[in-house]
């Protein structure tokens, strides 16, 4: 035999009585209990708005590294979509892909220019020698930053800030 179920406290429809003077109501949804003290968040974190926390420093440096390899694909595309994406994601992903975004834009300027000069005979050795020096820096910069030293690119123009 099953046993009936309790009875209620309180009569079905009624509501439970009022708090009596001195007494609080228990708090509702979403309140802090009375006396509790005040939990201000603070003001906002860098790179909390849109974009989410800050990145991990591992998470940074391969960031870093694409910004500073991509332009071998993508030319100055690469580092100018990940400098736009991540700039406020950490201060060294922010620093390594400007770097890496100025230096491709002054590469850019140079090979206009040589190919300019290419109907003299030196615009030809420029556009070699420039070629192959943005590529070893390259590689130079993309293991700097994999290592998490911060990379300056020499003889660049500082275009971007």
């Amino acid at each position: 035999m099953s046993t009936p179920p309790p009875e209620p406290d309180e009569p079905y429809g009624q509501a439970p009585p009022p708090p009596s003077y001195g007494q609080t109501p228990p708090p509702s949804y979403g309140q802090t209990p009375p006396g509790a003290p005040y939990q201000h968040a603070g003001p906002p974190q860098p790179g909390a708005y849109a974009t989410g926390p800050l990145m991990t420093d591992s998470d940074q440096r391969m960031w870093a590294t694409l910004a500073h390899l991509s332009p071998i694909l993508f030319g100055f595309l690469g580092p100018l979509v990940i400098y736009l994406l991540m700039k406020d994601k950490g201060h060294f992903v922010r620093n390594q892909s400007l770097e890496a975004l100025n230096f491709q834009i002054t590469l850019t300027i140079v090979m206009i220019v040589s190919v300019i000069l290419w109907l003299i005979i030196i615009g030809i050795v420029i556009t070699i020698v420039a070629g192959v020096a943005a590529l070893v820096l390259m590689i130079m910069a993309a293991i700097a930053a994999n290592r998490g030293e911060e990379y300056r690119y020499p003889l660049t123009l500082r275009l971007v800030n």
